[in-house]
């Protein structure tokens, strides 16, 4: 196990009822002027928002709201809200929604406090200093309720990427299952496979002998399989939408990646697609994952099948590699069947667009050619990733 530091310190309020406590927790955390991101009318219609806003003003706050987060948050909006943040001298910045909100939440908070271009942060800067962030969480999905990671698309040249830094870690977040009750099972499904990507993002690691986050991985992995077709089937099903919210944040905060080094080479495969067809960033994981492992698996086969036999259940008594194959094939079918496409196609894109693709997740936005990880992939491995969806 590699040396780590771990600083975790977000103040989680989990269950039913909890976001009327909004105020008081921004209250709690110094919070006075509030500027409250949300995305589209379903906020406003089931009335969260107002319950959020009326908590805030019986806290004897000042509230600002800023609407229209799309998935995949665009950067156009994120300039919006620093400019308000400045105009109104918003002190602290509160997400109600799902990941794509919140990512917007925090790089408002970074950029606010900054003196030059908030895309600074997407490009490789780290984050040392933001506007105290909270959040209301809608969708098990991201993890960012407690994380220290945003991704925000670039409207020039639409590059997706990702900053962070422990500033914009949320300094509470409210976690209440039932608001993702309403969530359609598409929806649903695709927060089950953005949580199990980050679980596999830690897995897949070259670093030797971390058997605890091993295990913690492996656990989580198992109660999505179990709960993931629940929730989908059953949306009113409150146990199952708790465990996996809660797993959501468990996925993400990095508690299971201590110690160990980390992929991501399937986030950086993924944000391509999403950004060229808008797709849902849980629906293009479920494409990229097993199409990323049918390639990296080779690297270290040993590792791949201990995934597949004990989180998939594979025989102990065939070797190594046939092991791993059957995992990989486990793990596009448990996609398919909770509703997620597997190939490029379904996702809107096509054999034509393969070398764009692959150019631009290796050179795009200042990049230098490789994508590292798991494993080393240049530009001409990153398109037999993509041919891999075909």
């Amino acid at each position: 196990m590699d040396n780590f530091t771990f600083y975790s310190p977000t103040y989680f309020v989990f269950g039913k009822n909890e976001e009327t406590r909004a105020g008081e927790l921004v209250k709690k955390f110094g919070g006075s002027r509030v500027l409250v991101v949300f995305g589209g009318s379903s906020a406003s219609k089931s009335g969260l928002l107002e319950r959020v806003v009326n908590s805030l003003g019986e806290e004897g706050l000042e509230s600002f709201t800023l609407g229209g987060v799309k998935p995949n948050p665009r950067s156009g909006l994120v300039y919006e809200g620093i400019d308000l943040c400045r105009k109104e001298n918003v002190d602290f910045v509160l997400a109600v929604g799902g990941g794509s909100v919140i990512d917007t939440a925090k790089a408002i908070a970074a950029g606010a406090v900054y003196d030059g271009d908030f895309w600074d942060f997407y490009s490789g800067k780290r984050i040392e200093e933001a506007l105290p962030v909270g959040t209301v969480l809608t969708i098990s999905a991201a993890g960012s309720e407690g994380s220290p990671d945003s991704v925000i698309t670039k409207e020039d040249g639409m590059f997706k990427r990702g900053a962070s830094g422990d500033a914009i870690r949320p300094k509470f977040s409210i976690l209440n299952p039932a608001l993702t009750q309403t969530l359609p099972a598409y929806q649903t499904a695709c927060g089950i496979t953005d949580i199990m990507a980050h679980l596999m993002e830690r897995y897949m690691t070259n670093t030797k002998d971390v058997q605890t986050t091993d295990r913690m991985i492996e656990g989580l992995l198992l109660a999505m399989i179990e709960e993931g077709p629940k929730a989908v089937k059953e949306p009113d099903d409150y146990e199952a939408r708790a465990n996996i919210m809660w797993a959501g944040m468990m996925a993400h905060n990095n508690s299971c990646g201590v110690g160990r080094s980390q992929d991501w080479i399937s986030h950086d495969v993924e944000h391509e697609l999403s950004a060229l067809y808008d797709c849902a960033h849980g629906a293009g994981l479920a494409v990229t994952f097993p199409a990323y492992l049918s390639l990296a698996y080779k690297h270290d086969v040993a590792r791949v099948a201990q995934f597949a036999r004990r989180v998939w259940g594979c025989p102990e008594d065939i070797d190594d590699e046939e092991a791993a194959l059957m995992g990989i094939e486990s793990l596009r079918q448990f996609f398919k069947d909770i509703g997620m496409p597997s190939t490029i196609g379904e996702l809107g894109g096509s054999e034509a667009d393969i070398d764009k693709l692959a150019h631009t997740a290796c050179y795009g936005n200042g990049r230098t050619g490789k994508l590292c990880g798991f494993v080393e992939l240049d530009e001409e491995q990153i398109k037999q990733v993509y041919r891999n969806m075909l």
